[in-house]
């Protein structure tokens, strides 16, 4: 099940929820009861590399090689 990350707009308390992604817009009180909150966008970190590979033979450009002018 997704975890998402809100934000109290009232005390400032961020806090997490589990819950299904049918339910991901839904409120969600804060621990502290109030009901002013804010979904947090999250960022995931994905391991590997960043640099993409360079394609061998042709000189790259679109179309495998050529140009599709």
């Amino acid at each position: 099940m997704p975890r998402y990350e809100y934000r109290c707009r009232s005390c400032g308390t961020t806090f997490e929820l589990n819950r299904p992604m049918a339910e991901s817009a839904a409120p969600a009180a804060c621990p502290e009861g109030h009901d002013d909150t804010v979904k947090l966008l999250s960022t995931v970190a994905v391991g590997g590399s960043a640099a993409a590979p360079v394609p061998s033979g042709g000189g790259g450009g679109c179309c495998g090689g050529g140009c599709c002018g």
